[in-house]
């Protein structure tokens, strides 16, 4: 097999574009200057992008890099999920450090390749440049739906039940392992899997638009309290969080058993659990628990929307949780 040297830029996109399918004509993906690609009728362009680098948001030596490739889009359709939107295309771009091994990125667009094919997600387009420091990954996607199933942030109302899907602080227990050197093949993996290869949340995402049970939704990257925050601020609102009903996996249980303070601020602040944090009248509840059922996750009411301005936590005690930070940032 060549090396990435010997490949070179062009080289390195010929291989790129050989993995993936391309767009039907009339459409227009990998090979010119820009990409066509035409929405269906009476549908709108959803949009998100995300940027992972190395040092930051992973560590090359926690996982097998199909992971990597995995994790790099299941962020972006997380986005998708939280609004409801049918993925389409996705462009991905690469900035490589000098000496990389081209074993490594083919693992890499295995794990990519392999999440597109699960969501019917065609890779139209991109960028690779070198990079003087570590790797680089920039997805962006493009889904679409029709404008008025589309969820946003802004619809939160007073009254509403606060929804969380599946089972959260996983993701954040398994960084802290990976950070303290456990590694896949053990007890944890369970865990470690929740951080290394997140499962975006689509179909549900979608059946909950479709359904017109919700007014705001959101995806939990940031954690809990951060991500709520945003539906809270952007709704002009305030919510209340009951700790003893979160949903919390048998692993994560096991895990913090052996601690001597329960990990609240994991659960509510690590980040990076890509559910599904939504707010709904308290009238949709028996609906949205069918939904539940028909896609085979987990639902759980784990507080409400109040008139206030603030996100409060309530421990299962009945006094405020007041975590140091509500949840992961940058700067």
């Amino acid at each position: 097999m060549k090396g990435l040297a010997e490949l070179g830029e062009f080289g390195l996109i010929d291989h790129i574009r050989a993995r993936f399918p391309q767009p039907v004509a009339p459409e227009l993906g990998i090979g010119d200057d820009a990409a066509l690609l035409s929405p269906s009728a009476g549908r709108q362009v959803v949009v998100s992008t995300d940027l992972l680098a190395e040092g930051v948001h992973f560590d090359p030596g926690f996982g097998p890099a199909r992971l990597l490739g995995r994790k790099s889009l299941a962020v972006n359709l997380s986005d998708l999920a939280s609004m409801g939107a049918i993925p389409r295309w996705f462009f991905l771009s690469l900035a490589i450090p000098a000496g990389f091994s081209l074993e490594t990125i083919e693992g890499f667009l295995d794990g990519l390749a392999e999440q597109a094919a699960e969501h019917n997600c065609i890779l139209a387009g991109g960028d690779t440049c070198g990079s003087k420091g570590g790797l680089t990954i920039s997805v962006t996607i493009m889904g679409e739906q029709r404008p008025e199933l589309i969820l946003k942030r802004s619809g939160a109302q007073p009254g509403d039940d606060v929804w969380v899907s599946g089972s959260l602080g996983d993701s954040a227990l398994g960084l802290k392992l990976l950070m303290e050197g456990v590694r896949l093949g053990g007890a944890h993996d369970p865990l470690l899997l929740r951080q290394l290869d997140p499962t975006p949340r689509c179909e549900l995402g979608l059946k909950l638009a479709e359904a017109g049970l919700v007014n705001a939704m959101i995806d939990i990257s940031d954690g809990l309290l951060a991500d709520l925050g945003h539906i809270c601020e952007q709704s002009v609102c305030g919510a209340e969080i009951l700790l003893g009903q979160l949903p919390l996996s048998p692993a994560l249980y096991t895990c913090s058993s052996k601690q001597p303070v329960f990990p609240w601020p994991l659960v509510i602040s690590g980040g990076e659990d890509y559910e599904l944090c939504f707010t709904a009248p308290r009238c949709n509840r028996e609906a949205i628990q069918k939904i539940s059922k028909t896609a085979g996750i987990p639902l759980t009411v784990v507080g409400k929307v109040t008139n206030s301005r603030q996100v409060q936590a309530i421990l299962p005690d009945g006094t405020n949780f007041q975590p140091s930070a509500s949840g992961y940032t940058h700067f």
